[in-house]
């Protein structure tokens, strides 16, 4: 790994199948200890149940409110400048039940990549 800014570029901004927008903001081979994406979710949506197998994922509030499931945890709202922290192989999801985009960073250690992401949809009554 080589010193470097990386300069993110919001038209990259892209929609994940959980039901999220994603712009990926640090997430490299070269450095496979940490990825940094911000997730957007727009009013009124919630995410689908999944979880990242052998990753912990953090998530840190920056914009509106959600409600966050984690777990066998029961719902709990969150809000900036809380950290939700979801350890590997949790199912998760996240509610947006503010009026503005939900925003927030979500940090994973070990980086993610696709193969670790499982949704649980079809486990969801």
């Amino acid at each position: 790994m080589q010193p470097q800014i990386v300069r993110p570029c919001p038209s990259q901004e892209y929609y994940f199948q959980e039901g999220c927008h994603i712009l990926e903001l640090s997430n490299a081979a070269d450095d496979a200890a940490v990825s940094i994406a911000r997730a957007r979710v727009a009013p009124g949506v919630t995410t689908h149940w999944h979880r990242l197998r052998g990753v912990t994922e953090r998530y840190v509030l920056t914009h509106g409110v959600g409600e966050v499931e984690i777990g066998d945890l029961p719902p709990r709202q969150v809000a900036a400048p809380d950290v939700v922290i979801i350890p590997p192989g949790c199912r998760q999801r996240i509610r947006n039940i503010g009026e503005h985009d939900l925003v927030f960073l979500a940090i994973c250690s070990p980086r993610f990549t696709p193969e670790v992401y499982e949704s649980l949809e079809e486990a969801d009554p």
